[in-house]
């Protein structure tokens, strides 16, 4: 409104003649929300919020589309006569006179006209002390000038929109959703003599306001008590909450509604919005008892790069889910995957070793896990991947080499690795490091792009250039990987949320402690993203990826794919498919895909069943260390050995059973003795080893 009352101010001596040149038009014009609203990608609103902190108005709102209980009550409140006068009541001014001089109670005479000439010039406003004769002649001559050019739907149009209501809503609109939660046009004949009894004095006291009412209501013949009037008084003027919807994209709002009165067309999916957040909503219910109160969602147009949603948090706090940083856990494996791929440095159906592994860091060794505890042995890198195995993608990296998994992870966008590569170490592979939703989905999107960057955008045509980052082949061979629900069964099994009725290549992640869950996955058209957890960094109680990210994950694809087709992409060049054996019979034969020269119809693992007797796990001289904040009983150490058929375990001289396969022990804080021994109980291989930890811990 301050803007407004700029541009119309005008000295005294012109006032009614700027009054009289000014049209509806203009002022309309001149109008100015205090809100800026949010579109959808088809231009249907979607979001409001309020920019101009001066005063709170709504859009601008035409008589045809105001109550006709409002407009009577209001005529009937300030001007009885508006149809009749020429601007100036002249009756009710000599009674106004007549009351200033000699009653007790002094009474105004302003038409409605009057009022408005008031609100489009400052300078007729009316003081702390009231108006001075010179005011209010100007006044007078500027609402004749007005009426001469106007019509009366006109006038009482813009006087509707203008003038106040109470405290800080001005306008219609604003006191009809501010006080009473509802559209203008839905105002009943008690809401409106409540509005109109708030015109004359905008912040007069809850009892005034009543007794205002309630005269107003006697004189309009309504059959209504006072008492239920002043009810309804209290709860309008009480009244906290100014929109009664779910605010559907408050944090896309706030990062591109920035000027009063506009409106901004975004990129997003209206009703897609809306199903993911209710969605999420309702995941994040059902997960309560577990622990877990936040989520994010966010959903990628693959080719566009348009964000069709963007749900930053769905569970009541003012955090951004979908820019905030978070561990990656697992979700960070495809993308070396794909970078040993492309270098040829594995193919998908080579053999990984998922035994123990001890890695000497400077901080001590690091000793990844799986993360069911337990290992495969030998496996493919198809396997590896789809299963989400730890310890194969931590030899996967020291294949690559740390510093080029880190330099990929920065080509696909991954802005958040601000550390050097040394800093993160062997344990970049398994997500150590901290991502955002929207970027980790608009990484993924890239494989679903085979291997070309775009940024992703709120607003249309805003993505920028497109570049190469990875090899198209690589990528492809990525995705048929994450798409292969035989390959996940190994940890997942063949019955879970990431099995769609359509194509669709998918990655879980949990962090350390289980305080972040990831579903990440694409299509052949959408990349959809959500996160849940806690905005606090409390951990989650017994929740995975399947049973915590991905139920919203697969309806949000299941909503996508209700009338859209997904297929597997086409293979690019450099690829082919070969049928493939394993000697021995690891896995099953089947037909693979390699990079051209990469091919082999036979993947053996050579001289395991000659390998003399040793100790793979734990190795000599290692330090174990109890983890406090894995509980105890849950915490396992596996016992692994190569050329250990027929013989046993011995630990400590206690005979432990047959080394044949893994054997679990719980830790116990001390030095111990590992042998492998034979039927003869002669020692063919031992290793000494420390436990280091709190003792009484482990009677807890």
């Amino acid at each position: 409104m301050k803007s407004l009352l700029v541009i119309l101010a005008c000295t005294w001596s012109c006032a009614a003649l700027a009054q009289a040149t000014l049209t509806p038009g203009q002022v309309q014009a001149a109008y100015r929300s205090s809100e800026a609203q949010l579109l959808d990608r088809d231009g249907q609103p979607l979001q409001s919020l309020r920019v101009d902190m001066q005063a709170r108005r709504l859009p601008w709102v035409a008589l045809a589309d105001i109550s006709p209980a409002l407009q009577q009550a209001v005529l009937l409140a300030e001007d009885q006569r508006f149809m009749r006068h020429g601007g100036v009541d002249i009756s009710a001014l000599a009674t106004a006179a007549w009351d200033n001089l000699f009653a007790a109670k002094p009474r105004g005479a302003s038409t409605i006209t009057m009022q408005l000439a008031g609100q489009l010039d400052a300078d007729l406003k009316a003081q702390a002390g009231g108006r001075s004769l010179r005011q209010k002649w100007d006044q007078i001559r500027a609402a004749q000038a007005i009426e001469q050019s106007w019509s009366k739907a006109q006038i009482f149009e813009a006087y509707l929109n203008l003038v106040s209501f109470r405290g800080e809503l001005q306008g219609v609109a604003a006191a009809s959703y501010g006080l009473f939660g509802k559209a203008p046009s839905g105002l009943n004949q008690t809401d409106s003599i409540i509005l109109a009894s708030l015109v004359r004095a905008p912040n007069a006291p809850l009892a005034v306001v009543t007794r205002r009412a309630c005269a107003l209501a006697r004189e309009s013949r309504m059959d209504s008590s006072c008492q239920l009037i002043g009810q309804r008084v209290l709860t309008a003027l009480q009244r906290n909450a100014f929109y009664v919807d779910l605010a559907p994209a408050p944090q896309v709002a706030r990062q591109l509604l920035k000027q009063p009165g506009v409106a901004v067309r975004s990129t997003l999916d209206g009703p897609l919005q809306r199903f993911a957040q209710a969605n999420l909503r309702q995941q994040l219910a059902s997960l309560r008892e577990r622990n877990v109160n936040d989520g994010a969602i966010v959903v990628l147009d693959n080719r566009s790069g348009d964000i069709l949603a963007y749900v930053g948090n769905a569970g009541g706090k003012e955090v951004d889910g979908v820019t905030a940083l978070r561990q990656a856990g697992s979700t960070l494996k495809p993308f070396l995957y794909e970078l040993a791929i492309e270098r040829r440095l594995m193919t998908a159906a080579s053999i990984m070793d998922d035994t123990p592994l001890d890695i000497a860091t400077g901080s001590g060794v690091y000793a990844p896990q799986n993360y069911d505890r337990n290992f495969k042995g030998y496996v493919s890198a198809r396997t590896s991947l789809a299963s989400s195995l730890n310890i194969p993608a931590v030899r996967t990296v020291l294949l690559t080499g740390q510093d080029s998994f880190y330099n990929r992870l920065k080509d696909v966008g991954l802005s958040s690795l601000t550390e050097p590569a040394e800093y993160y170490g062997p344990s970049l592979a398994l997500g150590a490091s901290e991502v955002s939703l929207l970027e980790l989905a608009n990484a993924y999107r890239v494989l679903a792009n085979g291997g070309q960057f775009t940024l992703a955008s709120l607003q249309p045509g805003q993505g920028g250039g497109t570049r190469r980052v990875m090899d198209a082949g690589a990528a492809f061979i990525v995705g048929d990987i994450l798409a292969d629900r035989a390959a996940r069964s190994v940890t997942f099994g063949l019955r879970n949320e990431l099995g769609t009725n359509f194509w669709s290549a998918v990655k879980t992640g949990t962090s350390k402690d289980m305080r972040d869950n990831w579903c990440v996955g694409y299509s052949q058209r959408y990349t959809v993203g959500v996160w849940v957890g806690n905005f606090d960094g409390q951990p989650m109680w017994d929740v995975s990826g399947v049973t915590g990210a991905a139920p919203v994950w697969r309806d949000v694809m299941d909503y996508l794919h209700k009338n859209v087709a997904s297929h597997a992409p086409s293979p690019p060049k450099g690829l082919l498919q070969q049928q493939v054996t394993y000697q021995p019979a690891l896995e099953a034969p089947r037909r693979e895909w390699f990079m051209a020269g990469t091919e082999s119809p036979v993947f053996a693992v050579v001289g395991d069943a000659h390998r003399a007797p040793a100790i793979v796990y734990p190795a000599d001289d290692s330090i174990l260390a109890i983890d406090p904040d894995i509980p105890q009983s849950l915490q396992r150490v596996f016992f692994q050995a190569q050329g250990s058929q027929g013989l046993r375990w011995v630990l400590d001289g206690t005979d432990l059973g047959p080394a044949d396969d893994s054997f679990s022990w719980r830790p116990a804080p001390g030095k111990h003795v590992l042998a492998l021994v034979d039927g003869e109980g002669k020692t063919l291989a031992q290793a000494g080893f420390q436990v280091r930890g709190n003792a009484l811990a482990q009677l807890k």
